[in-house]
C-alpha cells in the first residue's frame, strides 16, 4: 500500500502519519488490509525525526503546485503506484481572507493540479479531500438551518469557505468521471491543537487552552456565548481514516459528509479549562473581541449533524473537558499549570 499526505509535516498529517505507521496497514475500500509500504509526506517544511526515521517514509519538500509541475503527470508528489492521496495541505482561513492570491493557488490551483496528477495515473487512486465546517456560512438576509445536515446547501461566506466548496465539488467530478474515488470530508473546528498559533480564524480555539495551560495569556476574540462544532484531534484523525477505509456502496454520495462535531460553546471551553488547572487558567484568558475574527466565526454554524458518519460507526467526542484532558496526557511538557485530579 503506497499513501501520499500533502500536508504531511503539519499538525493533522504528521498524526495521520503517525497512526498509519502504528497500524501498519489499511484497508482501503472495504478491501482486505494490506501493508503499507510507502508513505510520501508532502509538504513546505521537512516531517520531524521520528517520521523521517521510518524506513517507509518518504519526504518531498516544496510548494505542492511547483511540485507537481516539477515532472510528467505530477510524479514527484503523487509517485506511480500511489493508491490513496490524504489531501491535508491548505492555506487557512485567516490568510486566506487576508490574501486572496494565496488561497487560490494553495487551495484551488493545488487541488487541481493534485486530482490531475492522480488522473494521469491512470489507476483510480483513492483520494481523501479535507473540507471544512466553513462551506456553510450565513449570508446576509438568508439565515442558515438551525441544523446543518450532511445535504444542507453550503453557502461559504469566506474566501476559504469558497475554497474548499470548489474543491469537494472538483473531487466529486473526478470521482464521477471515474478517474479517482472520491471521498470529501467536512472537519470540524480541530481543538486542542499543540505548538504555536497558526493563521486561521478558528486558531483561538485552541490558544484559549493551550496557552494558559503552558501559563501565558491568551486572547478570546468572541464572546462567551459563540456556539462552535469542534472536534478533537484523536476523532478527527478517525474520521480522515474511515473515508479511506469505506467501500464504495457504503461511502453513497460523492458530495461531502461531515464528521462529528460536538456542540459547546466559548463559554463553555473556557469552564472546562477551570475544571482542568483551575481558576489560575481561566484568569489568564484576556476577552478582547476582534471583529475581523468575529465577523467570520459568526458566519460557522455551530450544530452540525453527521447521520451518514454515525452511519459508519464515527461519533463525536462527548464533552470538551475529556479533549482538554487527553491534550494534557498527550503533551506534558507543554503544560505548567497543576493539573485538577
Amino acid at each position: 500500500m503506497n499513501i501520499v499526505i500533502t500536508g504531511g509535516a503539519g499538525f493533522l498529517g504528521a498524526r495521520l502519519a503517525r497512526t498509519l505507521l502504528t497500524q501498519g496497514q489499511l484497508s482501503l475500500a472495504g478491501e482486505r488490509a494490506q501493508p503499507i509500504t510507502r508513505l510520501t509526506l508532502v509538504d513546505r517544511a521537512n516531517p520531524s525525526p521520528d517520521l523521517l526515521a521510518d524506513t517507509r517514509v518518504q519526504a518531498i519538500v516544496g510548494d505542492l503546485n511547483d511540485l507537481l509541475r516539477l515532472t510528467p503527470g505530477g510524479t514527484r508528489a503523487v509517485p506511480a503506484g500511489t493508491d490513496v492521496v490524504f489531501h491535508l495541505a491548505a492555506a487557512v482561513s485567516g490568510e486566506c481572507e487576508a490574501d486572496f492570491d494565496l488561497g487560490m493557488r494553495s487551495n484551488f490551483a493545488a487541488t487541481h493540479a493534485l486530482l490531475e496528477a492522480c488522473r494521469a495515473l491512470k489507476s483510480r487512486p483513492t483520494v481523501v479531500f479535507a473540507s471544512s465546517l466553513a462551506v456553510f456560512g450565513n449570508p446576509p438576509g438568508q439565515a442558515l438551518p438551525a441544523v446543518i445536515e450532511d445535504d444542507t446547501l453550503p453557502t461559504p461566506q469566506s474566501s476559504y469557505g469558497v475554497q474548499k466548496f470548489i474543491g469537494e465539488q472538483m473531487v466529486a467530478d473526478y470521482g464521477r468521471k471515474g478517474f479517482v474515488r472520491a471521498r470529501n470530508i467536512r472537519l470540524m473546528t480541530v481543538s486542542v491543537r499543540p505548538g504555536k498559533p497558526n493563521g486561521a480564524a478558528s486558531s483561538f480555539f485552541s490558544g484559549m487552552i493551550r496557552e494558559p495551560l503552558a501559563g501565558v495569556r491568551a486572547q478570546v476574540p468572541v464572546p462567551p456565548h459563540t456556539p462552535v462544532a469542534l472536534s478533537s484531534p484523536r476523532s478527527t484523525i478517525a474520521g480522515i481514516v474511515r473515508a479511506a477505509e469505506t467501500a464504495d456502496g457504503d461511502w453513497g454520495a460523492l458530495h461531502a459528509m461531515n464528521l462529528p462535531a460536538l456542540r459547546t460553546t466559548v463559554g463553555d471551553m473556557a469552564a472546562a479549562l477551570e475544571r482542568v488547572a483551575g481558576q489560575a487558567a481561566t484568569d489568564l484568558l484576556d476577552w478582547v473581541e476582534d471583529p475581523a475574527i468575529l465577523k467570520l466565526v459568526n458566519t460557522w454554524p455551530g450544530n452540525v449533524q453527521a447521520a451518514r458518519a454515525a452511519g459508519l460507526g464515527l461519533h463525536a467526542d462527548t464533552d470538551f473537558e475529556s479533549i482538554v484532558r487527553e491534550y494534557v496526557r498527550e503533551n506534558p511538557n507543554a503544560v505548567r499549570l497543576p493539573v485538577q485530579p
